[in-house]
């Protein structure tokens, strides 16, 4: 039979370490992503928090134990859930979430978060984003800052013909994400004339009611973005599309 360990989480939702009691060399007092007090066990309850689950001679690969949303022990919900509605609240300005608006805090910040991986602690390699897939895999990951379901590389209905892949379906929130990264075979021409296509594509996705086109643009391919962002963006009764060229400047 196997058993939990505990995890040690930031009361802002950051995970610390899975191993708290395994392996005490990853504990720390405070949260390095954000600088938050970190804790092991409900504050309600005192019930530590359920890590890592181990069973003798068996190693698992590639798995990081979820950070639970409330305490399986007594029901109440943990910090971060408070910190996650205040931010969620922040950018949206009303009591109704706008997912849309979320989206765009995280691309919005994209850039500056692609960089400062590129700087890690005694060089440990890192995410470097080089390509589309690198972008994908990143922005994937900053999602979950605020959506738990998110569906990667759904099928769109047919359209002109033949069908292709989603880059990220939000299904509960009718949202659907198309992620772009400029380079020399793909600059302003190439993306808007993709742009339209896609847009007219999803409107036939029976889950897409909002579509946003993430354009990631580091060397400044295109000359001008906010040209194009105006030129495609529409917002009509049962359909939007917002699209993003980050960063901006160049």
């Amino acid at each position: 039979m196997g058993y939990h360990d505990t995890q040690q989480v930031c009361v802002n939702g950051h995970q610390v370490t899975d191993n708290y009691h395994r392996s005490p060399e990853f504990r720390r007092k405070f949260c390095a992503t954000c600088g938050a007090e970190t804790i092991i066990a409900c504050p309600s309850c005192n019930a530590e928090i359920k890590g890592d689950y181990h069973v003798d001679g068996v190693v698992a690969i590639g798995f990081r134990t979820p950070v639970p949303t409330h305490c399986e022990n007594c029901g109440n919900k943990f910090p971060w859930m408070d910190t996650k509605l205040k931010l969620q609240e922040q950018v949206s300005g009303e009591t109704e979430i706008d997912s849309l608006k979320l989206i765009e805090q995280v691309c919005a910040r994209f850039h500056l978060i692609a960089r400062q991986l590129r700087t890690r602690h005694k060089d440990r390699g890192t995410l470097i984003v080089n390509d589309e897939f690198d972008t994908q895999d990143l922005l994937h990951a900053l999602l979950h800052i605020y959506f738990d379901d998110i569906r990667p590389e759904e099928w769109t209905p047919s359209y002109a013909g033949g069908c292709s892949r989603v880059d990220f379906l939000l299904k509960d929130e009718k949202v659907v994400i198309e992620v772009k990264k400029t380079r020399e075979t793909l600059k302003a021409k190439h993306v808007g004339e993709q742009l339209i296509v896609d847009r007219e594509k999803y409107r036939a996705h029976p889950d897409c009611k909002k579509l946003l086109c993430f354009v990631y643009d580091p060397e400044g391919w295109i000359s001008n973005p906010r040209g194009i962002e105006n030129d495609l963006n529409v917002k009509e009764k049962d359909f939007e599309v917002k699209v993003m060229i980050i960063p901006k400047g160049h």
